[in-house]
């Protein structure tokens, strides 16, 4: 098989966390998940290359590494108030013009609307950093309370943790839900955020343990197929409707109802990809109760139709 060449391009002084956001998802050699990407990292001047978390890095390869990726990630961007070098800014372009998909990792929005690849189009960062880049660029939507924006050939994140979001989003998009799953979970992670989610939660105090949507959650995702009302929902977890929405929105950062039909939507896109179900069937089991509504669902979120996500992302 062919696999997706992934190149970050870094700076000094380089955020490593940042920097292993991209790495894990893209370059984590694993026996439990299949390798279908090739990760590598290159610099505008290669060699020694400091960080700001004290140490220094030793990068080999040049500008010339962007000549070939299938997609460029910019894991941050440091040199605040700096001008992108233009060797840089013309790698970029010239890659974007061959199709390559261009990826920035918080700070590293600054970088892509210098390139002027953000013209006009929605895009992220970190809040902190929101009101800057609006400023900086006055022709760039920003966006400070999403995770992430994709545009298919740009997208961007906020904060380092939205830039996890937005990998394993861009790796649904590449290979489907399940083997995004599966890099999730060797991971240690939780169900993924969508896009459209707030950036963060407003939650005025620490969660109680008896407070943790948690349990109920899970108890929810292994009934997808049952109906699953506000009303039972907050019946299982022994709270008002009100509470258990006000809880939603503090720890998730989205409602009872989004986040239910979000599970219901992967359930679906993995059945899809690992069983030859029938459409029907596949909306009854993830309790979406009919074909046209699962069609119409697909279509308003996903943009396309189960038959087609089938025919992309089958494994059977």
């Amino acid at each position: 098989m062919s696999f997706h060449r992934v190149v970050a391009l870094l700076a000094p002084p380089q955020s490593p966390f940042e920097l292993g956001c991209a790495a894990e998802v893209f370059g984590a050699d694993s026996q439990d998940v299949p390798s279908r990407y090739r990760f590598r990292v290159c610099a505008e001047q290669p060699g020694r290359l400091s960080t700001t978390a004290g140490f220094a890095m030793f990068v080999e390869e040049g500008l010339t590494a962007l000549q070939d990726a299938d997609t460029v990630v910019i894991p941050g961007w440091r040199r605040h108030g700096m001008a992108v070098p233009a060797t840089v800014i013309e790698a970029l372009r010239a890659a974007h013009r061959r199709g390559t998909r261009i990826v920035a990792i918080c700070t590293g929005a600054f970088v892509l609307a210098q390139a002027g690849l953000l013209d006009g189009r929605r895009a992220t960062t970190h809040w902190r950093d929101a009101s800057r880049l609006a400023a900086a660029f006055p022709e760039v939507q920003v966006d400070a309370d999403v995770l992430f924006v994709d545009h298919g050939d740009v997208a961007t994140s906020a904060g380092s943790g939205a830039g996890i979001d937005l990998c394993l989003h861009l790796v649904r998009s590449d290979h489907g839900a399940a083997y995004a799953a599966q890099i999730a979970r060797n991971m240690v992670l939780p169900p993924h955020r969508e896009g459209g989610q707030h950036q963060y939660a407003a939650q005025p105090a620490p969660v109680k343990a008896d407070e943790s949507l948690a349990p109920l959650l899970e108890w929810a995702t292994s009934r997808l197929g049952t109906p699953l009302t506000l009303d039972r929902l907050a019946e299982h977890a022994g709270l008002s409707g009100r509470t258990l929405a006000r809880r939603f929105t503090e720890q998730l950062g989205t409602s009872p109802g989004q986040w239910l039909l979000r599970q219901r939507l992967d359930a679906a896109r993995i059945l899809l990809e690992q069983t030859d179900l029938p459409v029907e069937a596949v909306a009854v089991r993830v309790g979406l109760t009919s074909a046209v509504n699962l069609r119409r669902r697909f279509r308003t979120y996903l943009g396309t139709t189960p038959g087609a996500y089938r025919r992309a992302f089958s494994q059977t």
